[in-house]
């Protein structure tokens, strides 16, 4: 594979296409241009058939694309915690997790570090035999995902907003549904239908994640309806999380600082059963508790 740091240089990979010389400085996502992580471990809280026959195998890159007042990850995501470590390492770290029982090798938000994880994942993806689960906010580039074509298996990806309102006052990037909307067929062009394995492990596909928010029900039910006409069915998975906690910022948005309710989760997950979505996974409302929220304590790294 050629070298593709040069694509650092005048940064693109993400929608906010910020152009920044990452070679010298920090981009919009925070990090420059050597990989950064906070956390390599299994994972057991990822959806059943990703993490319950194993373990996901869990990486934590530091820094994102998004900027979500409630991220329950911010001081990895928005507050710079992690350390540097070398492509060789990243290399190491996925057969580490596969020697630990790992059943899949899970990237979680790794586009802004993409021209440094490819040539990884070109090494190591022949040897490994394990899906390589691509798990970001669902903010992305079509183009910037093509080069994933061949090297991803499964997709897993957030679609967090319909509204543009909402998705610039939570996230600061009120065009995330024209990308996240585009992102998703992509996905699913690359990918397929599901396809699991005899132990219901997914081995391939989509599982498009939305939590829902206090106080957005309505948006949420406008996505599952374009997720209905837009989308072609049995081509992917939906997951409907409840986990919602007022992390961060959240307290800045009265609307959204507090937790979901239960009638709130039960009407979007009611709107998708009417709708006659292929209902993958929904959570317990037990799930919406800090103890979830892993260590970032560069375990395995």
């Amino acid at each position: 594979m050629e070298d593709l740091t040069y694509l650092y240089e005048n940064c693109m990979l993400c929608p906010r296409c910020c152009g920044i010389n990452r070679r010298a400085n920090k981009g919009l996502c925070g990090q420059g241009t050597e990989i950064r992580a906070a956390r390599a471990a299994l994972h057991f809280w990822e959806e059943p058939c990703l993490s319950e026959n194993g373990g996901s195998g869990a990486i934590f890159f530091t820094g994102c694309t998004l900027k979500c007042c409630y991220c329950q990850n911010y001081d990895i995501s928005q507050q710079d915690h992690g350390q540097v470590i070398s492509p060789d390492r990243l290399y190491e770290i996925m057969f580490e997790l596969k020697d630990q029982g790992a059943q899949n090798i899970d990237l979680i938000t790794p586009t802004h570090f993409l021209p440094s994880i490819l040539p990884v994942l070109e090494k190591a993806k022949p040897r490994l035999g394990l899906p390589i689960v691509y798990n970001c906010g669902g903010y992305e580039r079509p183009e910037v995902l093509h080069m994933l074509e061949g090297y991803v298996d499964i997709y897993l990806p957030d679609l967090k907003y319909f509204s543009s309102e909402l998705s610039g006052r939570y996230s600061k990037a009120p065009d995330y549904f024209k990308y996240a909307s585009q992102a998703l067929v992509e996905m699913i062009r690359q990918c397929g239908k599901p396809v699991f394995d005899t132990d219901g492990s997914l081995q391939k596909g989509v599982i498009i994640r939305h939590m829902v928010l206090p106080g957005q029900k309505e948006d949420s039910i406008r996505l599952l309806h374009w997720l209905k006409e837009a989308l072609p069915q049995g081509s992917w998975l939906i997951s409907l999380l409840s986990q919602y906690t007022p992390f961060f910022h959240a307290s800045e948005h009265p609307e959204i600082d507090r937790r979901l309710t239960t009638y709130e989760y039960e009407k979007v997950v009611d709107t998708a059963l009417s709708l006659g979505l292929d209902l993958g996974y929904m959570q317990e409302r037990s799930s919406a508790r800090e103890e979830y929220t892993p260590a970032f304590d560069m375990e395995g790294l």
